[in-house]
């Protein structure tokens, strides 16, 4: 894998671009979706906000939705412990409100009204945030963990890939039992070879990419 050092920002202008580009294309008649794939350690919400900014400079509305906003209740969680993997993996986001909140509106002939959070983590409560009502060309940017193995339909998807090592060290304490959930992920969905593009990020001050090597849409 050739990889090309890059910031953060120029990365999001060059995706920017790709996206204003492929929306002209279009006539700029439906709605655009990006996923920023990367554990809680990969700091998924630096590039969507940087990527959010970019579009806004070239006068194309976009929506960041993190993944984190759409965690299902603690009962539901944590019905089978606090630290379990399995759980993780398959039920700890409510993949099922995100495509009825973020995809389903977005779809071709959908309405444009999202949900950009449903649940607060913290309180463990309904967010109750207001809907976005998004024009014909805008973009939404899901960023969080997990993302690539649930066949969500974004146009065009970024991997943020730390090694083993570099997520052990950037992983909270806390946390570190998500750890062999993240090596599953690797061995089992394989997101790099799913994603438009690949970000090694074991140093967030200085990261590399492939640039867009995957069949965008």
């Amino acid at each position: 894998m050739q990889l090309e050092a890059i910031t953060w920002q120029r990365m999001a202008e060059r995706l920017a671009g790709h996206l204003d580009e492929h929306g002209s294309r279009a006539g700029e008649e439906t709605w655009r979706r990006v996923g920023i794939d990367g554990a809680p350690a990969a700091d998924t919400g630096v590039l969507a906000g940087h990527l959010a900014d970019a579009l806004r400079l070239r006068s194309r509305p976009a929506l960041v939705v993190p993944a984190e906003g759409f965690l299902r209740p603690a009962s539901l969680r944590f019905e089978f412990g606090r630290e379990d993997v399995d759980s993780y993996l398959g039920g700890w986001y409510d993949t099922a409100a995100l495509w009825r909140e973020v995809f389903g509106p977005t779809d071709p002939g959908g309405t444009g009204r999202v949900l950009p959070d449903l649940w607060d983590p913290a309180t463990d409560r309904a967010t109750r945030s207001p809907y976005a009502e998004l024009p014909p060309g805008a973009v939404v940017i899901v960023h969080g963990p997990l993302l690539l193995g649930h066949w969500f339909p974004f146009d065009l998807s970024v991997h943020i890939r730390l090694s083993p090592g570099a997520l052990a060290r950037r992983t909270e304490e806390s946390a570190r039992w998500t750890l062999p959930a993240f090596a599953r992920y690797e061995a089992e969905t394989d997101p790099a070879a799913r994603a438009d593009a690949v970000v090694r990020a074991d140093d967030p001050r200085h990261p590399a990419w492939t640039g867009l090597t995957g069949p965008t849409g």
